[in-house]
């Protein structure tokens, strides 16, 4: 195919246009230059779903070029390279071996495809996770004409990419990453809604929940009849929920500017050991009443499952709140607040770096009681502390933020000062700057698009590539294919420490071996225990009970005992690359006061929305999907309408009713 089409030379935009519409390549297509040739493949391997890299080059006697061969990027295997050479950043090994390939011939000036071979070897990425193929990262002009009128000096280069995002429908369409749009593209300032607040702000949500039925919110009125509190969450927060609820932030320190209301958000970490959101509230005060109106609220969304644990701030309020409403629920003090207030209340002995070192080991090194009670003593007397209140508090918390009375509750490494700082970093925002109650949701929706894209690029990268692995054999290839790539190196951490592990066995009774291990230069001792019947071993460091990851003591046992790969019941799913398939909920986590028709039922759907989004999302990857999944839908319905229980149930459904909503935003 000639692409000067019926003679007429190509501007630059038409040729994009024309590449854009190619569905597939055939032996004979011609373009007039490399350039083109590039764009070509390019266009088509996005199309597709694979990035491409260029390959070998052929000239003749005058240095011309004769041939030229593009790359699936996925061609061929990485070179060994040297573990003793330092690097700052080792780079994932995407490589496959490959063979596909396309091949031009130059002849007079014409490049034309001679060869195709386009059997590929791996998966293509989804059209969600395009914008991460390395050659599909670009800006095309069409995109940067977009925003030409909208260029001003006062626009900061860090919104370009969500204006790209918002014109193009959304960011998986721009073909670029918010890197690549840095300081290149700029965005113009999103109409707000208008109006009475409240009255907005519901309207919103409404909205928002004709576009997700799974969309949840809820609001509190007080004895004035106005609205106090809200909250909210979206579908995909309850997804998450169910993956990653274990371990919860609830965070009150941001306050709005405008109306000084507390934005508090629901936090967790996902399987790449970062945030992810699962709603947030617009609470008016930090009573114990709303505290427990959000708290019933946040369970009743979330089908009424309990974290295993939650992280808070100090306050008597909300701990009673969590005392009436989360009953199955280990309550923890973030420790990035409490150094936070170090610095307000012992802020002369905190810049002391003598007093910081006995400070942080109360926080992080003490693993038993009496430790803990040693060292918090010894800080006491030693710096002449015994009459200062802010620490007797901090005492009296102790069994809320020292490990060594809570070793066996599992934190998913929530403990880390780091994982307060991202929450800040992500919303300090809320009490910078002046906006409405749309203003303000709207700004908490663009945070989670931007924690959800990050999501979708470490998925991507642990199913494109793997670590560099310390040794190829064993539990390093076991772990390197079910962890994600953050959590296998913090595996990889320990596997490797092994080395530096002192053990002895201290008795054995045939099945049951115990062994005494040691750090080379620390003079702790831990004690593990190991079954040669179930394969079951413990330590008393408790690092799996808390974080779900084996530790160094517990894997030199199995390394003693030829392991070569990971026990299965070790393998805490969470943290695996499969974390979010396949998800069906339990009824044993439901177990609790709540126990009612309406527990069960969120049970249910549970259930069915994370069948259904895992359908949903694979039959929307072409036309043929989505019209198979549609008429199944309808024959769904038809069986559901011809069920005799379920159009029983359906009957007996009250309807809801919004007058007070109504009633409350009128006395407003």
């Amino acid at each position: 195919m000639d692409y000067t089409c019926q003679g007429k030379i190509l501007e630059r935009s038409d040729k994009e246009e024309i590449f854009d519409a190619i569905d597939e390549l055939k032996v004979g297509m011609e373009v007039s230059n490399e350039t083109e040739a590039y764009n070509l493949c390019n266009t088509y391997a996005f199309r597709k779903g694979f990035s491409i890299r260029k390959g070998n080059i052929r000239r003749d006697a005058q240095n011309k070029v004769r041939q030229r061969d593009y790359f699936c990027s996925k061609e061929g295997f990485q070179s060994d390279e040297d573990l003793c050479e330092v690097k700052k950043v080792r780079r994932l090994d995407t490589r496959t071996g490959c063979k596909a390939l396309i091949r031009f011939t130059v002849d007079n000036g014409i490049w034309k495809i001679s060869h195709i071979n386009l059997d590929h070897n791996h998966e293509f990425a989804k059209p969600e996770e395009r914008q991460f193929l390395r050659s599909g990262r670009h800006i095309p002009c069409v995109r940067a004409g977009t925003l030409g009128p909208k260029v001003d000096e006062s626009t900061r280069p860090t919104k370009s990419y969500p204006y790209l995002g918002k014109n193009f429908g959304n960011a998986e369409n721009v073909g670029s990453t918010n890197k690549d749009c840095h300081n290149y593209l700029q965005r113009n300032k999103e109409e707000m809604l208008e109006g009475g607040d409240g009255q907005s702000l519901i309207n919103y949500f409404k909205h928002k929940q004709m576009e997700d039925p799974s969309f949840f919110y809820s609001v509190q009125v007080d004895q004035f009849n106005r609205i106090t509190n809200y909250f909210w969450r979206d579908g995909r927060s309850r997804l998450d929920y169910d993956c990653f609820g274990d371990v919860v932030c609830f965070d009150t320190t941001f306050r709005t500017k405008k109306y000084n209301l507390i934005c508090a958000p629901f936090v967790g970490v996902n399987h790449h050991c970062k945030n992810v959101l699962f709603g947030c509230a617009f609470v008016s005060d930090e009573s114990t009443d709303s505290f427990v109106w959000l708290f019933e609220t946040f369970l009743e969304s979330m089908g009424y499952k309990q974290p295993k644990t939650i992280f808070t701030d100090v306050g008597d309020a909300m701990a009673n709140a969590i005392a009436v409403m989360l009953r199955e629920t280990r309550h923890h003090l973030c420790i990035w607040h409490i150094s936070k207030n170090a610095t307000q209340y012992i802020g002369s002995h905190y810049s002391n770096h003598e007093f910081k070192e006995h400070f942080n080991k109360c926080f992080h090194d003490c693993l038993t009681e009496a430790e803990f009670e040693a060292t918090w003593n010894d800080l006491i007397r030693k710096f002449n502390l015994e009459s200062n209140s802010w620490l007797q508090e901090l005492y009296s918390l102790r069994e809320k933020w020292c490990p060594a009375f809570s070793l066996d509750t599992f934190t998913a490494n929530f403990r880390s000062s780091n994982r307060g700082e991202s929450i800040t970093s992500t919303f300090h925002q809320i009490s910078t700057k002046t906006m409405d109650l749309i203003g303000l949701v709207q700004h908490y929706e663009k945070k989670t698009k931007v924690v959800r894209s990050a999501e979708l690029e470490e998925d991507f990268r642990c199913k494109n590539g793997t670590p560099h692995l310390r040794a190829n054999s064993g539990i390093f290839k076991h772990a390197a294919s079910e962890y994600t790539i953050k959590m296998y190196s913090f595996f990889e951490n320990e596997l490797m420490s092994i080395f530096g592990v002192r053990m002895i066995e201290v008795g054995n009774d045939g099945n049951q071996y115990i062994y005494e291990a040691i750090e080379e230069g620390h003079p702790r001792v831990y004690i593990i225990e190991y079954n040669s019947a179930t394969s079951m071993v413990s330590c008393s460091c408790k690092l799996f009970e808390s974080i779900g990851l084996l530790c160094r003591h517990a894997l030199k046992v199995l390394d003693l005992k030829n392991f070569t790969s990971i026990p299965t019941r070790y393998i805490v799913k969470r943290w695996t690359k499969g974390a979010k398939k396949r998800i069906v909920q339990s009824s044993h986590l439901y177990e609790s006061s709540y126990k009612m028709g309406k527990s069960a039922q969120a049970l249910r759907l549970s259930e069915l929305m994370h069948e259904g989004n895992n359908v949903f999302s694979i039959g929307s990857l072409c036309d043929s999907g989505t019209r198979i999944v549609k008429q199944k839908l309808v024959e769904a319905m038809k069986l559901l309408e011809s069920d005799e229980e379920t159009t029983s149930m359906q009957g007996n459904l009250n309807k809801v009713d919004d007058q007070f909503v109504r009633d409350v935003l009128l006395d407003n």
